[in-house]
Formats: structure tokens, C-alpha cells, sequence
């Protein structure tokens, strides 16, 4: 009789973990992408032939369509999407909390999740608690893409009293993206209102000499930095007619001087904000971003709704992206 419990029991543990398997993967079936929760904030990584792909979870409360000043966003978990060919997808779930960082209190904003030397960094934006009480820049360290990630220094890397206010105040310093530049030195860029730029230490988890800025027209937030061929690309949110667009400079050295030119999007439909992320994979390139076209459970998308999308991205022959039209196919297999 025990035999025959034990094996009941093994037998549902393997049809649980198989139902789990077959809810875990999706089919690209165009914008948004992802269509089970609203997510925003997209940051892809390349690693081993598989695309990773860490968004921010937007999630609904009581209350959120009368809230305003910032207070529209709940966002309490980073969540992980994988794929190897842009049309089947798994979902890996939440990889990494603000209450994760002993001094992390909420609000998982934009990250950014690299590669090196077989660990994986996971920089990102939350809100800290005592003494900090601002938006800081934290950053997570794994052994694999999808976790679990753990607070690498304990403390934040990016703290309010290392930046000026500027224009936008106690929250400045949010959205970092990372890159290693063609000598080996490693980059940490951020920002809103203002886009600072800062080498970090060869460990990855220090900065090393003084936080620059880098002036850039109508800068908002979210940068992305990527390098092709011999140029440097720095992307961001960026302020058009009433709503944020995304625009680009490049540069042929991480040290400038930043050439503006212009924007890669419009607007997002149905979204304030917008947010690039940039990749080239199995010899195409992407551009990851977000809108607010998705409904959900009966709730539109909104503000603190977003919904993440893809389309291909495409270079003139001197080195500029062509324009992206933001379209509801995206990269769907015809």
C-alpha cells in the first residue's frame, strides 16, 4: 500500500512538473509580445545561442487609474523570458524582487543583465529604504541567466549623494545599461532628467574615477548602450510631442564625444514612456521596447499597464539605424 502511495504520488509530481512545462512556453504571436502580464522595460541578453529577455512585471491594484505623480507603477519583481529562435518562448518566471536587497523596499524599475566570465550581472533600479531613501542602482550577481540572482555587494552601487539633482530630482538616478568597450573597460550608464556615465572597477561592482554626464537633446531616461562595428551607440528615452520617443547619438569611442542623431521611434501607442533595448541575434538586429496596447483581465493598458513588444532594426550603410515603425506583426513567423 505504501508502494503504491509513493508511486501516486511520483506519478502527479511528473504530470504537475509536465502541465508546468507546457504552461511555461508561448508562441510569438506578434505586439505585444507577451500577453499573459503586462510588462515593460525590456532588456535582452545573448548568451549560448538563446535569447534572454528581463522585463519589469507592471501589476494592477485597487486605485491605480486615479493615482498619479509616479504612484501609477507597482512593479515588485523582475521577470525572465528565453527563447532560441524569436518564436517559442519560456517563461522563467520572477528572477530577482527589490526585497531581495536587504535595503531594497520596492519599485523594480529598468535593469540591465550582463555576461562575464561565467557570471551574470544583474543591474538594476529599486527603491531603498533607510538611509538612502531614494531611487538607487543595486546590482545582483548569479551563476546563471535565470537565477537565482543574489545582492552582490551589500549595499547599493548608485547612490542620490553621488549625483547632481538636476532637473528631476531625488530620482536621478534610475535605468542603467552596461557595456565593455573594445580595451576591456567596463561602462555603467544612467540616468533621468540627466544622462550620467561612470567606468566601473574590473570587478564589475565598483566605480572607478568620477561620474560624468553626457549631454544628449531631450533626454528623458533609459539608456541602452551597444557597440556595431566600429561604432558606439547610446539610446534612449527621449522627449517628443507630449510623450517620450527614443533617440540615439554615436560615438567612436565610450569617451565621446556623442553625436546626436535624431530619433529611432515615434511614440508608443497608448504609453507616456518607452523604453529601447537593443540586440543582435542569430544575425539579425532588435529593438525590444514597450507600449500600453495590451488589455488584460478586462484592464486596459495604461500608464503602470505597458505591454512589451519587438521589431527588426536595420543600418544605413554609414553606421545610423534606420527609423523603426512600431507595427503589431513585430517578428511573428508569417
Amino acid at each position: 500500500m505504501k508502494k503504491t502511495a509513493l508511486f501516486i504520488s511520483a506519478l502527479l509530481l511528473i504530470v504537475g512538473c509536465t502541465q508546468k512545462d507546457e504552461q511555461a512556453t508561448f508562441q510569438n504571436s506578434g505586439n505585444p509580445l507577451i500577453k499573459d502580464k503586462f510588462t515593460a522595460d525590456p532588456a535582452p541578453l545573448v548568451h549560448e545561442g538563446t535569447l534572454y529577455l528581463y522585463v519589469g512585471h507592471d501589476e494592477y491594484y485597487e486605485g491605480q487609474d486615479s493615482a498619479s505623480g509616479g504612484k501609477e507603477f507597482n512593479i515588485t519583481e523582475w521577470l525572465c523570458y528565453s527563447t532560441q529562435d524569436m518564436q517559442t518562448w519560456t517563461d522563467h518566471g520572477s528572477v530577482l524582487k527589490p526585497t531581495d536587497f536587504e535595503w531594497g523596499i520596492g519599485e523594480a524599475w529598468a535593469s540591465q543583465v550582463i555576461e562575464h566570465q561565467g557570471k551574470f550581472y544583474y543591474y538594476t533600479t529599486l527603491q531603498a529604504g533607510e538611509p538612502y531613501n531614494s531611487k538607487v542602482i543595486g546590482v545582483a550577481v548569479s551563476d546563471s541567466p535565470t537565477g537565482p540572482f543574489t545582492d552582490a555587494i551589500g549595499k547599493p552601487l548608485i547612490t542620490d549623494d553621488m549625483t547632481s539633482n538636476g532637473p528631476r530630482g531625488w530620482w536621478n538616478d534610475i535605468d542603467p545599461t552596461f557595456i565593455l568597450d573594445e580595451e576591456g573597460q567596463a561602462w555603467l550608464s544612467w540616468g533621468n532628467g540627466t544622462c550620467f556615465l561612470a567606468r566601473l572597477k574590473p570587478s564589475l561592482t565598483e566605480l572607478e574615477g568620477e561620474i560624468v554626464t553626457v549631454e544628449l537633446p531631450h533626454f528623458v531616461e533609459g539608456p541602452w548602450l551597444h557597440k556595431r562595428g566600429d561604432l558606439y551607440y547610446l539610446t534612449y528615452a527621449s522627449m517628443g510631442e507630449g510623450r517620450e520617443t527614443i533617440s540615439y547619438a554615436t560615438a567612436s569611442s565610450m569617451e565621446g564625444p556623442w553625436t546626436p542623431q535624431g530619433e529611432l521611434t515615434g511614440m508608443a501607442e497608448n504609453s507616456f514612456t518607452i523604453h529601447p533595448g537593443i540586440t543582435e541575434f542569430n544575425g539579425t538586429w532588435y529593438l525590444f521596447y514597450h507600449n500600453a496596447t495590451l488589455t488584460l483581465d478586462g484592464r486596459p493598458g495604461a500608464i503602470g499597464r505597458r505591454s512589451v513588444c519587438v521589431d527588426e532594426l536595420h543600418y544605413n550603410a554609414e553606421g545610423t539605424m534606420q527609423f523603426v515603425e512600431q507595427t503589431k506583426e513585430g517578428v511573428a513567423a508569417l
